[in-house]
C-alpha cells in the first residue's frame, strides 16, 4: 500500500482537493463525518490557503485537513507578498506535514495564475525535496487568457520557479480547454474541478492496484522524468457500445487531455491505464493502439484493472517533449509583463510630474 500526500494550495487548489474528497468519500454533503475514503492507498490531505473564506467554503474537505496562514484575507495575487508570507509561515508549513507520517509520493495542487497558490507551491515542493526523499508532483491548473495581464505574468513566474524547485514533474490542466465543462462559471469551475478530480483518483488507484499488465510507482516516475519535465492526462470512458480502440483513441486526443497537444508529435513517454470488464478488452485493440503510440513517442507503459461488469475506463499520462500552447502562453505572459511595465512607468512619470494636478495651476475655487 503505498503512503501519498496531496496539498491543495491557494483556491483552485483548496476546491480540487476537496472534489477529491467528495469522489472519496461517496458524495454526501455530510459523508466526510460517517464514511472512510475511498482511497486504494493511505492518503493524507491538506489544504493550504492564507484567505481563510476559501477554506471555509469547503464542504467534503475535514477541518482538520485545512490549513489557514494568517495573513488578512488573502495575497491579492501578489507573489511578491505570498512568498515572503510562505517563508513567514515555513515552519508551520513543514511541521504539519511531518505530522502525518511518512510518504512515498507527494502530489502539489495549484493554480498558476492567483496570488497564495501559485506563489507558495514552488518553494513548497523546493522545501519538500530538500526534506524528503520521495517523488514531488506539481498539479497546475492555467488560466483562461482573457482573464488579465496579473493572471498571465503570474503563471509564468509560477511554471519556472517550479520548473527549478526541483519537482520531478508538473501536470498541467488548462482552463482555457477546459471551460466548456458547463454552461456558467460556477458550473464551468465545478465542473473542472471534477474533471482533474476525477483524473488524479484514477492516478491513484492505477498506482496501487494489481494488474494484468503491471503500471507502479516507479513506471509513473520514469514516464514522469521523460521529456521537458511537463505532462498531461487524458481520460475517456466507454458506453458499452464503442470499441477499446476508440476510447483509447479519445483519451489522447486534444479533447481529452487536461491540457491539449497534439500528442503524437510532442509526447514523450506514455502511460495508458485501462480498467473495465475484460470482455471489453480486446487485446489485440489495445495491442495496436500502444503501438501506434510507441512509434511516434516511444516507450509507452501499460496496465490493466480487471472490473467485473464495468464498462472501460481510459487514463493516459503522456509527458512532453515540447508544447505549443505552452509556447503561445508564454509569449501572452511577456506581452502582458510589458504592458504592466509600460503602466507603471506612465503612473510613475505622471506622479513626479503631478501632470493631472498641472491643469488647474492659478486657479482657485470658485463657490
Amino acid at each position: 500500500m503505498l503512503n501519498i500526500l496531496i496539498i491543495g494550495a491557494g483556491q483552485c487548489g483548496n476546491r480540487i482537493l476537496d472534489s477529491i474528497n467528495n469522489k472519496a468519500f461517496g458524495g454526501g454533503r455530510f459523508s466526510k463525518y460517517y464514511s472512510k475514503q475511498k482511497f486504494p492507498s493511505r492518503v493524507e490531505t491538506i489544504a493550504v490557503n492564507t484567505a481563510i473564506n476559501d477554506l471555509k467554503e469547503m464542504q467534503y474537505t475535514k477541518a482538520k485537513d485545512r490549513l489557514h496562514i494568517p495573513h488578512l484575507h488573502g495575497v491579492g495575487a501578489n507573489r511578491i507578498i505570498g512568498k515572503q508570507c510562505f517563508i513567514d509561515n515555513k515552519d508551520l508549513i513543514m511541521r504539519t506535514i511531518k505530522e502525518r507520517g511518512d510518504f512515498d509520493v507527494a502530489f502539489v495542487i495549484t493554480s498558476s495564475s492567483g496570488g497564495t497558490g501559485s506563489s507558495f507551491s514552488p518553494p513548497l515542493i523546493e522545501e519538500l525535496k530538500n526534506t524528503y526523499d520521495f517523488p514531488v508532483y506539481g498539479v497546475v491548473i492555467l488560466p483562461f487568457r482573457e482573464e488579465g495581464t496579473i493572471y498571465l505574468q503570474n503563471t509564468a513566474f509560477c511554471l519556472k520557479e517550479m520548473h527549478n524547485s526541483g519537482v520531478d514533474g508538473i501536470i498541467l490542466g488548462d482552463n482555457q480547454f477546459l471551460k466548456y465543462a458547463g454552461t456558467d462559471i460556477q458550473s464551468a469551475y465545478d465542473g473542472i474541478n471534477s474533471m482533474v478530480a476525477e483524473r488524479i483518483l484514477f492516478l491513484l488507484e492505477a498506482l496501487d492496484s494489481e494488474m494484468m499488465m503491471v503500471t507502479d510507482l516507479g513506471d509513473f516516475k520514469t514516464v514522469m522524468s521523460g521529456g521537458a519535465g511537463i505532462a498531461t492526462i487524458g481520460f475517456a470512458k466507454g458506453d458499452g457500445t464503442n470499441s477499446i480502440k476508440s476510447i483509447i483513441q479519445q483519451s489522447l486526443s486534444p479533447n481529452g487531455l487536461l491540457f491539449s497537444s497534439n500528442i503524437y508529435e510532442e509526447g514523450s513517454r506514455a502511460m495508458i491505464i485501462l480498467r473495465g470488464d475484460r470482455k471489453y478488452l480486446n487485446i489485440d485493440d489495445i495491442s495496436s493502439q500502444i503501438d501506434k503510440l510507441s512509434s511516434h513517442i516511444g516507450h509507452v507503459f501499460k496496465g490493466v484493472i480487471i472490473r467485473n461488469g464495468e464498462i472501460p475506463k481510459i487514463l493516459s499520462v503522456v509527458t512532453l517533449e515540447t508544447t505549443v500552447e505552452l509556447d503561445n502562453l508564454y509569449t501572452l505572459a511577456v506581452e502582458a509583463i510589458q504592458m504592466e511595465k509600460e503602466k507603471h512607468d506612465r503612473m510613475a512619470l505622471e506622479k513626479e510630474t503631478g501632470a493631472a494636478f498641472s491643469k488647474i495651476d492659478g486657479l482657485e475655487p470658485q463657490y
